[in-house]
Order: C-alpha cells, then structure tokens, then sequence
C-alpha cells in the first residue's frame, strides 16, 4: 500500500491482531471465528486478543501507557503475551 511505497518498501504484515473484543459476547466470538476461517490460511492470526477495556480506551485518550495506568489489568498481560507470541 501507500505506507509501503512511500516509507518503507520492505514493511511486511506480519499478522492479523483482534483488538477491543469481548469474549463474553457471542458477536465476538463468531467474529473471531469468521476471521480464522476467512484469512487463517492466507495470514497468521495471533493467538492472542486484546480485550475490549475502558481503563485502555482512557488511558489511549490520555496518551498514556496501559503498562503504567493498568500494570496487571488483561490489556497490559494481553500484550506481554502478545510480545512473547510474536518473539516467538
């Protein structure tokens, strides 16, 4: 895309990460699944998912990292394991 061409020709997708998704719900599930079915041989989809989270949705609005706003909420453990996934 346009990033690609104008920034940086050797950017490569490296997966698909679902974001602000609550699990609870079916919606989400099926949504999740739709998206394994559809894109799951063509893409990586990380195992893990962000969780859908006010405290998050703040402390972006802020400018804030959730590390120091939510240290042991489950966006920040989500995305310690999303860093292990993806160091994997």
């Amino acid at each position: 895309g346009k990033v690609k061409r104008q920034i940086n020709p050797r950017l490569e997708i490296s997966g698909i990460l679902i974001t602000m998704a609550d699990m609870r719900t079916a919606y989400s599930r099926d949504i999740v699944q739709m998206l394994r079915q559809a894109y799951g041989d063509k893409l990586r989809i990380f195992d893990t998912i962000i969780p859908l989270s006010i405290r998050a949705a703040e402390t972006s609005a802020e400018g804030r990292s959730i590390y120091l706003h939510d240290p042991n909420g489950r966006v920040s453990e989500a995305y310690i394991a999303l860093t292990r996934e993806v160091s994997a």
